[in-house]
C-alpha cells in the first residue's frame, strides 16, 4: 500500500465518523519520510534508474544493527502458571525477532500486537508503513491509532481498518472493512465478517479500566532531525540519506568505469565475414561478439584493413578510495563502527582506537536494546491483559528476564582470562568469579567453594584463595 495515500484515506474516513475534526499525529513530512525509508529498504530508492545502480546500503545498515541488537539475546517469562501460559506464546513470538527488528530499524518503528484466537494468544508484527497513530498523550504514549491491512483478490482490494482508541480508561476497538477496485480509494464499506480471513472478528469491543493501548511499540532511539516534534521513531539511516544517494551514484560510476573500459578489439569491417542472413551486417568470430567491435575505416576508394586493441587503464584505486571514504561517512552518521561497511583494512589499528570506534556502535546498539526491551515489556503486559479479559488462564504474577549480548565491545574470552589471572594473584575473590562467569548467586558460589575446600578439591587456577 502507498503510505501517503492510505493515510489520507484513513483521515477522511475517520472524519466521516466523527463530529469533530480529526487529524493524524503524523505530519506530512513524517509521512513522506516513512515512505522514503520503506522504498530505500526495499531497494526502490527514487534516484535509481538505468544509469544509477543500488549498492543496497539501506537494507545492509538495518540488517547489521538488528543483528547486533538481537545477537544471543534471551528473554523469558516465569513465576506462576500464568507466566507459563504467557511464555508459550512469548517464546513463539520471539522466534522471528531479528527479522522484525530489522524492519523496525529500517522504517523507524514496529508494533508488537497480541490477539486472541481459538488456539490462544498470537502476536502480530506491524511495520511503520501499516501503522497510523492518531493521537498521543503528554508523555508520548499513543492514545489512538489505526492499523491497516489489505488483501487483493482478483480485481478487488479489501481493506480492514482496526481502530484502537483509549479515552478516560475505556478502550474501544473497532474493525471496519472496505471493498474497492482502485488502490487510491477505500471504496464502499462492507461487513468485516464477509471477508473469510476476517470472519472471526467483532465489529466493536469495549474494555474498561485500561491504562494504555494493548500492544508494544518499538521506537528507534535516535532524535528525529527531519521532524523534531514527532513522537515517532525514525530510521537508523535517516541521517545518511543524501550520503547513501551519493554512494549509489559513486558505485554506479565504478561499475561504468569497468564496463566502459572493458578490453576490446576494434577491427575493420572488411576483415569480418558477411552475415549469411543479412548482406549488410558483418559477423564476428563465434562467441567473440563482445570482444570485437567492427569499425568502418575508409582509405579512399577501399577500406583499409586494420586491427586496434582497446584496453585503457582503469582508475579503480582512486575510485574505490573515494567510495570507501563515503562509506566511512555513512558509518559515522548511522552509528556504526568503521569497517562495518567500509574496507576493514583501513580502520584504526591499536586496541584503544578500535575500542573507541566500536564504542559509538555499542552505544547505539545498547540504546536500541533498551528500547526493544520496553516494547517487549509492553507486549507481555498486553498479552496479560487479554488473558484476563478473556479468562484464558488463571490469574497470577509473572517476571520477565532479559539477557543482551555486549560482545561488540567486550571480548568475553579475554576478559575471563584476565579475571582468572586476578584470582591467581589474589586480587579477585573466587566466589565473585563464579558469580560472574558461572551464573551462580553469591550464596551458591560460596557454598560450592566451601564444599570444594572441605573435600580438598583441586580446582586448578583457584589454588590461590583470593578471598576477601
Amino acid at each position: 500500500m502507498n503510505f501517503n495515500i492510505m493515510m489520507n484515506m484513513i483521515t477522511k474516513e475517520l472524519n466521516k465518523q466523527s463530529d469533530v475534526q480529526i487529524d493524524m499525529a503524523l505530519t506530512s513530512q513524517m509521512a513522506v519520510n516513512i515512505s522514503l525509508w520503506s522504498r530505500m529498504f526495499e531497494n526502490e530508492s527514487p534516484w535509481l534508474n538505468k544509469n544509477v545502480k543500488s549498492c543496497n546500503l539501506a537494507a545492509a545498515i538495518a540488517s547489521e544493527i538488528a543483528r547486533l541488537v538481537t545477537l544471543e539475546s534471551k528473554s523469558e517469562i516465569s513465576g506462576s502458571p500464568r507466566a507459563e501460559y504467557l511464555q508459550k506464546s512469548y517464546k513463539q513470538a520471539l522466534k522471528g525477532l531479528r527479522r522484525y527488528v530489522e524492519y523496525g530499524c529500517a522504517k523507524g518503528g514496529l508494533v508488537f500486537k497480541p490477539y486472541v484466537t481459538e488456539q490462544g494468544l498470537n502476536v502480530q508484527y506491524i511495520q511503520a508503513d501499516s501503522f497510523f497513530p492518531v493521537s498521543f498523550d503528554s508523555s508520548g504514549a499513543i492514545t489512538r491509532c489505526v492499523f491497516a491491512e489489505q488483501i487483493k483478490k482478483g480485481q478487488s482490494i479489501y481493506t480492514r481498518l482496526e481502530d484502537h482508541e483509549l479515552i478516560n480508561g475505556t478502550l474501544r476497538i473497532t474493525n471496519r472493512a472496505y471493498k474497492s477496485s482502485y488502490s487510491v480509494s477505500l471504496g464502499s464499506e462492507i461487513p468485516v465478517q464477509s471477508v473469510p480471513e476476517w470472519n472471526k472478528l467483532e465489529y466493536e469491543v469495549v474494555f474498561s479500566n485500561v491504562d494504555k493501548l494493548p500492544f508494544g511499540y518499538f521506537k528507534v532511539p535516535i532524535a528525529n532531525t527531519e521532524d523534531s516534534d514527532s513522537p515517532l521513531g525514525c530510521s537508523v539511516y535517516a541521517r545518511a540519506i543524501e550520503l547513501i544517494k551519493e554512494a549509489d551514484h559513486r558505485y554506479s560510476q565504478i561499475s561504468w568505469e569497468y564496463e566502459a573500459k572493458e578490453a576490446a578489439i576494434h577491427i575493420a569491417e572488411s576483415m569480418l565475414k558477411d552475415d549469411p542472413n543479412d548482406k549488410i551486417k558483418k559477423v564476428a568470430p563465434a562467441h567473440k561478439e563482445r570482444l570485437y567491435r567492427p569499425v568502418e575505416y575508409s582509405g579512399g576508394a577501399t577500406d583499409k584493413p586494420l586491427i586496434e586493441v582497446f584496453s585503457p587503464d582503469i582508475r579503480a584505486e582512486s575510485l574505490f578510495k573515494g567510495f570507501n571514504e563515503l562509506l566511512r561517512l555513512i558509518e559515522f552518521n548511522c552509528s556504526l563502527a568503521y569497517g562495518t561497511l567500509s574496507d576493514p583494512q583501513n580502520v584504526d589499528k591499536t586496541a584503544e582506537e578500535i575500542k573507541a570506534s566500536k564504542q559509538r556502535s555499542y552505544t547505539m546498539v545498547s540504546d536500541t536494546q533498551m528500547a526493544l526491551q520496553d516494547a517487549l515489556n509492553d507486549l507481555v503486559k498486553a498479552m496479560d491483559f487479554y488473558c484476563s479479559v478473556y479468562d484464558l488462564c488463571p490469574q497470577g504474577k509473572y517476571d520477565i528476564s532479559f539477557t543482551w549480548d555486549d560482545s561488540i565491545v567486550v571480548d568475553a574470552e579475554k576478559e575471563m582470562l584476565q579475571d582468572m589471572q586476578q584470582v591467581r594473584e589474589g586480587l579477585l575473590p573466587k566466589w565473585k568469579f563464579k558469580v560472574k562467569w558461572q551464573g551462580l548467586s553469591e550464596k551458591q558460589a560460596k557454598a560450592e567453594l566451601a564444599e570444594e575446600a572441605q573435600g580438598h578439591t583441586d580446582i586448578g587456577f583457584f589454588d590461590n584463595e583470593g578471598e576477601s
